[in-house]
């Protein structure tokens, strides 16, 4: 009975996820970017040296930074994407091989399906590099999932051995 319990949260968590990732994709380029350029900027805007620049070396450094800023929101939703489908996955006995080749496989395929639907968007490009990032976001958030299970299972059985002293 927990467990289905567990599935269901992990489920709906995971699908919640995943409508968050395909409203940003069908946000069309102008607004993507406006939202990109904001963060960036307030991100920026911390730092002393940034702030003594020239406008044209502000607006060098902001270019790069907000293309590094995008390519890690693709890698951190991503990861939460993995430890999710992970964590629904672990939910069922198999070996663990089984376990993370379905979650990279299930991450990567709605990765992949994720650019495609953005090419519908206006100012939208799909990037295989993107699929790829997102990929990574999975594999670590499998990988955070499997250490962290590892973990638990080193510290109990030190622990009961322990309480059988």
């Amino acid at each position: 009975m927990k467990i289905n319990i567990l599935r269901v949260i992990l489920i709906l968590l995971l699908l919640g996820t995943f409508f968050i990732i395909f409203g940003f994709s069908s946000q069309d380029g102008e607004v993507s970017g406006g939202i990109s350029q904001r963060i960036t900027k307030a991100i920026l805007e911390k730092s002393n040296i940034y702030n003594n620049l020239n406008e044209e070396q502000k607006n060098e450094i902001s270019h790069r930074t907000e293309k590094i800023i995008r390519k890690l929101a693709h890698f951190s939703i991503y990861t939460l994407v993995g430890l999710l489908l992970m964590g629904f996955v672990s939910t069922y006995k198999m070996k663990n091989k089984w376990r993370i080749l379905i979650t990279v496989g299930l991450g990567m395929l709605y990765a992949a399906s994720d650019e495609f639907h953005q090419s519908f968007s206006p100012g939208r490009t799909p990037k295989i590099t993107d699929v790829y990032i997102d990929t990574l976001g999975v594999i670590l958030g499998a990988l955070l999932i499997v250490l962290v299970k590892k973990i638990y299972y080193k510290y109990s059985k030190k622990h009961i051995k322990q309480l059988e002293r």
